[in-house]
């Protein structure tokens, strides 16, 4: 439209001798004034508003951490009761385990059971032979018979002495009273006068002699049985000890003959025929069947806390009792070994049983959700704020513990929220949550 304009009024001056061609294009056209918002420092200005924003917004706080709120969870403290007990795995094994050793060495020379059977007590398991043990033991048995030989001898001895001192003893007894009765024989006739003092006299000579002969054998055989009940104590022990030395030597042979120690199921029974054992080798064990305890690893912050004659259930409603506590930690744990009221039927060795051992009686208490905020030591926590934006350490002090709650002792209150994932790594004391 304007161009239409201009043209027109150009070939109207043109035509009627008015001003020069392009005079027109000289004139000013006015425009429109620039909106506010659009102006360059309005627009620089709301870009840094803007910007600063942003930054408030998206740039933690010193000593803070932002972390998505799809990467945590959290949890409400409550005032709840508190059911004190550890659950553990505990394993299956044999109450009395007894192992099977070698008196004697040897060569395996037959097996008379296999691995996994039954045995009874002294039940022969197998036998070995040792040719050079066996000369051995004939040779000390010589030896040792005859030193007893020698022992019989001397025995024989002194009771032959005994006997021989008492036939002297008592042929002295008769011999005094032949002598006291032509004593008084004599005597009499004496009286008589038809023996002289003369005669008498030797007669009271002789019955003093077989007295005092008499009291010197009775005085000797005190004193020799005196000395030859010390010598035959010696000789009883020396036999006894001979025998005993004997019974050892023979025992040595018999041990060449593998035993069951007790009656049971033998396992572990690997050896094989023609194998060499030196004595004290382990050739077996013998566990007791139907006679049963559990063996659990349980964590060592319940070291102080675990104690024998502590009760615990299992699955199943079965009753047991901690019988041992062994504290030595390994690898972070330590073992416990529990013993059945009652043993159900049906255990297998090595069979795997959820038990509950009860730590301590149930109790209300301020108790908070488990989880990965323990593994740091649960000295602290992250406390949510009211609009869940924000959590804040807090120090907290903890008590006992169960699978599922902990105990609260100071720091934190019912209904508050925490963090109950693991923030060990957290090393600020805000988290921002977004």
């Amino acid at each position: 439209m304007m161009t239409e304009h201009s043209t027109g009024a150009n070939t109207s001056a043109v035509g009627d001798g008015g001003p020069a061609p392009g005079a027109a294009m000289d004139r000013r056209i006015a425009r429109k004034a620039t909106p506010w918002w659009r102006r360059k420092p309005v627009m620089i200005a709301v870009l840094v508003i803007v910007a600063a924003v942003l930054i408030w917004r998206f740039l933690p706080a010193a000593g803070s951490t932002d972390i998505a709120s799809a990467n945590i969870e959290t949890g409400e403290v409550t005032r709840a009761a508190f059911d004190d007990y550890l659950p553990v795995r505990a394993t299956v094994t044999p109450r009395v385990t007894t192992l099977v050793g070698v008196l004697s060495g040897g060569q395996v020379e037959k097996l008379l059971v296999q691995d996994g059977e039954m045995v009874t007590e002294g039940q022969p398991l197998a036998t070995l032979a040792n040719p050079q043990l066996k000369l051995d033991v004939l040779t000390r048995e010589a030896q040792i018979a005859s030193q007893l030989g020698g022992v019989a001898s001397e025995g024989l001895g002194i009771e032959r002495n005994k006997l021989d001192r008492a036939g002297q003893v008592a042929q002295a007894e008769y011999d005094l009273i032949k002598a006291r009765r032509d004593l008084g024989i004599r005597r009499q006739l004496h009286d008589q006068g038809f023996l002289s003092d003369a005669g008498v006299k030797s007669f009271e000579e002789e019955a003093a002699y077989q007295e005092k002969r008499l009291a010197q054998l009775k005085s000797g055989r005190a004193t020799e049985a005196r000395i030859t009940a010390t010598q035959a104590a010696r000789l009883s022990d020396t036999q006894t000890r001979l025998s005993g030395n004997m019974a050892a030597v023979r025992a040595g042979l018999a041990g060449l003959t593998i035993r069951a120690p007790s009656g049971g199921r033998l396992t572990n029974f690997v050896i094989q025929p023609g194998q060499t054992l030196k004595p004290g080798d382990p050739a077996g064990q013998v566990d007791s069947e139907g006679s049963w305890k559990l063996v659990a690893q349980v964590d060592e912050y319940y070291l102080g806390r675990v104690a024998v004659g502590q009760t615990a259930t299992t699955s199943d409603g079965a009753k047991l009792t901690v019988s041992k506590v062994l504290p030595a930690v390994k690898d972070g744990r330590f073992q416990v070994e529990l013993t059945f009221d009652r043993a159900p039927q049906g255990l297998n060795r090595g069979q795997t049983i959820d038990i509950r051992i009860t730590l301590g009686a149930a109790s209300r208490a301020v108790v908070a959700p488990v989880g990965g905020w323990l593994e740091a030591g649960g000295n602290s926590a992250f406390v949510l704020d009211a609009d869940g934006a924000h959590a804040r350490r807090r120090s907290v002090k903890i008590g006992r513990r169960n699978p599922e709650q902990v105990e609260i002792l100071s720091g934190l209150n019912p209904g508050e929220r925490i963090v109950i994932s693991n923030t060990s790594s957290v090393k600020g004391d805000i988290l921002n949550i977004r």
